[in-house]
């Protein structure tokens, strides 16, 4: 999730381990707990596109990183702060540790919960960024904070919160059943034979689905508004997966290939070869647009070397594709 829900997340776990005795410090050291798993971003300055990729929620959004490191953080917070339990500044960091991979999970990217295990948890239930889910957790927190840390309305607030929070996720799964099932029946009646098909909701709301649907040559692509009134139409992108040639046993493309789970697309284009990641969506919701949210040349350096380089987005695209979703969210 985006790092003001992370911080709030945090914050609303470290008021619950320990705000009736340390007040608002343990929603500030909470909130910064809730931050750190994702100093992992940092990676992409000492190393390259695809390594830092797959570094990014891996080791820092893991249990094991969890049970290691808060303890030292605590230990370092209890030695200079006024309250010297050392056990409940560990726990405070441990649950705000922990709760903030547990939160990314739902999330399209997922995260190695499990690390050293490969495999990444991704329910894919809710959006990067969810205003629904965000601006009232942030009301309760604020309403918490100005309360008197021995409070009964400060725990009330605070857990009004987090129940709120939790209660939208578990709503999520109950959406994307319904989409699930509603992608489903329109493949059929299409007659459309899939492989398999992924699903997610559309940014930032859980009103809007999208689903890319693997065939034997190609992805076909398709949204799902709870509002839609006429059936569900899918756009056809052909894999082009032969355009890599020899590239396909490249080590560093076959590292790619892995972190998108098979689900991409290889084009030509003004004489370049790009990678689009077919897991995170279009930038324009014209059909047959090839711009992908997450985009990537595929170059060669003078020693043979294979990069990833990210096309960049203009502040136009984006703003092309909100006035695009906002239209498709009221129905088809």
């Amino acid at each position: 999730m985006d790092s003001l829900t992370q911080i709030i997340l945090g914050a609303a776990v470290g008021e619950a381990v320990l705000g009736k005795k340390v007040g608002n410090k343990a929603m500030l050291y909470g909130a910064i707990a809730g931050t750190i798993p994702d100093l992992d971003i940092f990676s992409s300055y000492f190393t390259d596109t695809v390594t830092a990729l797959q570094i990014h929620r891996g080791f820092t959004h893991s249990i094991v990183f969890s049970v290691l490191f808060a303890p030292v953080f605590g230990w370092l917070v209890s030695r200079y702060e006024r309250y010297k339990d050392f056990k409940g500044w560990a726990w405070l960091f441990f649950w705000a540790f922990v709760t903030h991979p547990i939160l990314d999970a739902h999330t399209t990217w997922g995260t190695q919960l499990f690390w050293p295990l490969e495999e990444r948890l991704a329910f894919k239930t809710i959006f990067v960024i969810d205003p629904l889910y965000t601006l009232p957790f942030l009301v309760f927190l604020i309403l918490a904070m100005l309360q008197n840390h021995s409070s009964k309305k400060r725990r009330f607030y605070n857990n009004a919160g987090l129940i709120l929070s939790g209660c939208y996720l578990l709503l999520t799964f109950l959406l994307k059943w319904i989409a699930v099932a509603k992608f489903e029946s329109a493949l059929e009646a299409q007659q459309i034979a899939y492989q398999q098909i992924d699903t997610r909701p559309a940014p930032l709301n859980t009103i809007l689905w999208s689903a890319n649907v693997e065939t034997k040559d190609s992805y076909v692509l398709g949204y799902y508004s709870f509002f839609d009134s006429q059936p569900i139409t899918f756009e056809t992108y052909q894999k082009n997966h032969q355009l890599l040639g020899d590239l396909r046993n490249d080590p560093k493309v076959q590292q790619m290939t892995g972190i998108s789970k098979g689900w991409y697309t290889i084009f030509e284009k003004d004489g370049k070869l790009l990678y689009n990641d077919l897991r995170f969506g279009v930038l324009s919701m014209t059909p047959g647009s090839q711009d992908f949210v997450f985009q990537y040349e595929i170059a060669t350096d003078d020693q043979g070397k294979v990069h990833f380089v990210e096309q960049e987005k203009s502040p136009r695209d984006v703003k092309k594709l909100m006035s695009d979703l906002w239209s498709r969210i009221k129905g088809n």
